[in-house]
């Protein structure tokens, strides 16, 4: 009889837990429609591949909204090449985001200078940031015509 009370606590309460869960998104995906083409393109610094010649300049991604914070950064191009990232805008809502973000950041950003593009891998523990980041890096390269 003991075993039989045991038991049935022991699945309500796994019930009860399983039910609390919040459904998996897949990373970057934060349940609203894509805003990324919606916002006004920022105007590049540079000057955008033509013709053959390599882009110059520095270019603004877009505003990736992730479900923990906006996700922004510009890119700087030289001779058709990614040369610098500068973060305009990452998840700081809570000191947990903040180191996060302190964390993953650099990660990304060698990660992304060493391979000159936007093909880098996403930081373990920072799913939601480096999806952000790697999309915001994608568009400002886009723009440069990289």
């Amino acid at each position: 009889m003991h075993r039989a009370v045991l038991t049935a606590a022991s699945t309500s309460a796994l019930i009860v837990l399983l039910l609390s869960l919040k459904p998996h998104q897949p990373a970057g995906s934060t349940g609203a429609p894509d805003r990324a083409g919606a916002a006004p393109a920022p105007s590049p610094t540079g000057r955008p591949q033509r013709g053959g010649h390599p882009a110059e300049g520095t270019y603004t991604g877009a505003p990736i909204s992730t479900r923990y914070g906006t996700v922004q950064v510009a890119a700087t191009v030289k001779a058709g090449r990614l040369t610098a990232v500068k973060v305009l805008h990452v998840p700081s809502g809570n000191g947990r985001d903040r180191e996060i973000a302190t964390y993953a950041v650099p990660r990304l950003t060698q990660e992304a200078l060493s391979t000159h593009s936007a093909r880098i891998d996403a930081v373990s523990g920072a799913s939601y940031t480096s999806a952000g980041y790697i999309r915001s890096l994608q568009s400002a390269l886009d723009r440069a015509g990289v």
